[in-house]
């Protein structure tokens, strides 16, 4: 027992930071003592005649030790009993040797008791010093992690697919980067165009709770780009080891200082960082008249964009007998074909509305809008193109539209896709450019707005050296230009010379992919070709396993485009009638292709992009047209 007393001492003497919290400095001494002589009782021959021992008792001025004869008891007040009795006989032939040599452990002990002691002593205040240090760098060991990292490396501002491409961009190239996303949206960043395709074809009667939908090859898969357990929560995102990505979800920038490099969040915290992304995307347009028309409107109104816009609408589609679509391009068509085939089941009145001639009318030419409008009719959907809004008021238990021309509409529901309005709050306090032509923060060919500050995605107004400065609000360009903006702000220096593509799909049988200047006013050239079975959305996505096609495109370039000259430039506009199976229309500017939209042609995009890159004036389209092997089978 008197050995592991003194093994137990000795521990407590070796961590002695530590013995302050748990002994008396007193007690510590005078116990230490009896014990550890106590510990060396049982082999007592080993100290004997040591000279080593000897000089330590004269320099610890013991010379009076042996006033202690034999059979006294040392004995510690502390402790609540008297020590082991310290008598021996002896070794055998050598009287009363035992009690010099518990004399001389005795001294020892008592010396090294005495440094022990003093030095507790001084160190007591930097010993509380350094625990306060430890508890302001690490609050988390001590249970204060906040809820919001007060510091980041990598601020992105925005949740959507911009931002998680810059993220998963920015930890490609540094592993250990720690990345924060602050989002508006509740949701986990997730990828937008399914909400008006694909989740409308589900039978899944929970899609709008699971959130995962079947592609057009039957493969399903979700919304989210990422489960949960991919992100780290944002109070651990300082302390993880191999860093990670963080979203604060619900949370807004409402305040930016670029010169502090800090920003504040609607709730009042701030948080600092070293290089930061703006990514805010857009926010959809409403009509002036239906925001004069007051809260009973307004409560009818469903203005489309995120997860919680799908749910509602498709709620409201079992609820209601009529709902209006207002917009004839990319998102309202899309809606109104997904209403359009539910229509025919559910007993519901499905109308679309807008000024323009025929859908789509603002990037298809004239013929191919007008059967692309014919094809939205046989959907169920009544489409009244040359319709501008004047007023929206409530009737009775229904919206009555009255339209410019005297034409009235009545409808239980309104559906609002006009449009995309760039969120740019942030330029005022932050003291960056919006281009007043197209909106947007303006930024140079990095997609940087300041030397820390770069902008992706909808809210990015670039320079295209080929095109001019634009604006794009297609998926293809929020992953790409995400993803080129992280590889900069991990020290790249790339430029964005990326001309990305953007596909809709009016079912899945009908789909087209664009790229480059799509508008309807530009002189256009289009080639078609009688279309096969392989010639609809869905055999593409069969082809590439994907149905956000984009993911299937690659930034390879294609080989260079051998054309046949020909005499002259003569658009081939089919005649009424023809067949609009498969094809591809040429937007001309100057003679040169600025865009290219291929209908009903897919997993093609590389050669389009690399005749717009070109910038060459073509003689011949119709050459250039079998470049894309459209009379193929």
């Amino acid at each position: 027992m008197a050995r592991l007393h003194g093994h137990l001492v000795y521990v407590a003497l070796s961590i002695h930071p530590l013995c302050e919290l748990a002994f008396r400095q007193e007690a510590l001494l005078c116990c230490a003592v009896p014990a550890l002589i106590g510990a060396f009782v049982e082999s007592p021959t080993l100290l004997q005649g040591s000279p080593e021992v000897t000089h330590s008792l004269a320099v610890t001025g013991l010379a009076g030790a042996n006033e202690v004869s034999e059979g006294d008891v040392l004995q510690c007040h502390h402790l609540r009993y008297p020590s082991r009795a310290l008598t021996s006989s002896g070794v055998p032939g050598k009287p009363g040797s035992n009690l010099l040599l518990y004399l001389i452990v005795g001294g020892t002990v008592t010396g090294t008791g005495v440094y022990v002691y003093n030095t507790l002593r001084e160190k007591k205040e930097r010993f509380t010093s350094r625990v306060t240090t430890l508890s302001d760098l690490f609050p988390a060991a001590l249970g204060a992690r906040p809820d919001v990292p007060s510091h980041v490396p990598f601020l992105l501002i925005g949740g959507g697919t911009a931002a998680f491409a810059a993220a998963r961009s920015i930890r490609a190239r540094d592993p250990g980067a720690r990345v924060l996303i602050v989002s508006e949206d509740p949701a986990l960043p997730y990828m937008r165009p399914p909400l008006s395709k694909e989740l409308w074809f589900s039978d899944d009667p929970h899609v709008t709770e699971t959130l995962r939908f079947k592609q057009w090859n039957g493969k399903e898969r979700s919304i989210y780009f990422q489960p949960p357990s991919f992100y780290v929560q944002a109070r651990d995102l300082p302390f993880v080891e191999n860093g990670g990505v963080a979203v604060l979800s619900g949370k807004k920038v409402v305040h930016m200082d670029v010169r502090g490099n800090t920003v504040k969040l609607n709730d009042g915290t701030q948080i600092s960082y070293d290089k930061c992304l703006i990514a805010t995307g857009g926010s959809p347009r409403n009509l002036p008249a239906i925001e004069r028309a007051g809260k009973d409107v307004q409560q009818r109104l469903t203005l489309f964009r995120k997860i919680e816009d799908f749910k509602s609408l498709e709620k409201i589609s079992r609820q209601v007998k009529s709902i209006t679509i207002i917009g004839g391009g990319f998102l309202g068509s899309e809606l109104a074909c997904a209403l359009g085939r539910r229509a025919q089941t559910r007993n519901l009145e499905v109308i679309q509305l807008f000024p323009e001639n025929g859908n789509m009318g603002k990037v298809l030419p004239e013929y191919l809008s007008n059967w692309t409008t014919e094809k939205v009719r046989r959907e169920g959907v009544n489409v009244m193109p040359n319709a501008v809004v004047k007023s929206v008021s409530v009737s009775g238990n229904r919206l009555l539209i009255k339209l410019k021309d005297g034409r009235k509409v009545e409808t239980d529901h309104i559906v609002a896709a006009v449009g995309l309005e760039p969120n740019v709050e942030l330029a005022k306090s932050a003291g960056l450019e919006v281009d007043s032509d197209f909106g947007g923060f303006r930024v140079n060919a990095e997609l940087q707005a300041r030397s820390n500050i770069w902008v992706a995605g909808d809210a990015a107004c670039f320079y295209d050296i080929k095109l001019g400065r634009r604006r794009v609000e297609h998926h293809d360009h929020a992953v790409v230009s995400g993803r080129l903006a992280g590889e900069n702000m991990t020290g790249a220096a790339k430029p964005y010379w990326h001309q990305s593509m953007f596909w809709s799909d009016l079912g899945p049988d009908v789909g087209y992919e664009a790229i480059g200047l799509v508008d309807s006013t530009l002189p256009t050239v289009g080639v078609f070709a009688k279309a096969t079975a392989k010639d609809t959305p869905k055999s593409a996505t069969e082809q590439s396993g994907t149905g956000i096609r984009s993911e299937s495109e690659t930034e390879a370039e294609a080989s260079e485009v051998p054309v046949s000259p020909s005499s002259s430039l003569t658009p081939q506009v089919p005649k009424e009638g023809e067949d609009y199976g498969k094809g591809v229309i040429f937007y001309l500017r100057d003679k040169v292709v600025v865009g290219i939209v291929l209908w009903n042609i897919f997993n093609r995009m590389p050669i389009a992009r690399k005749i717009i890159k070109d910038g060459e004036a073509h003689a011949d389209l119709n050459e250039v047209a079998k470049l894309f092997n459209i009379h193929e089978d």
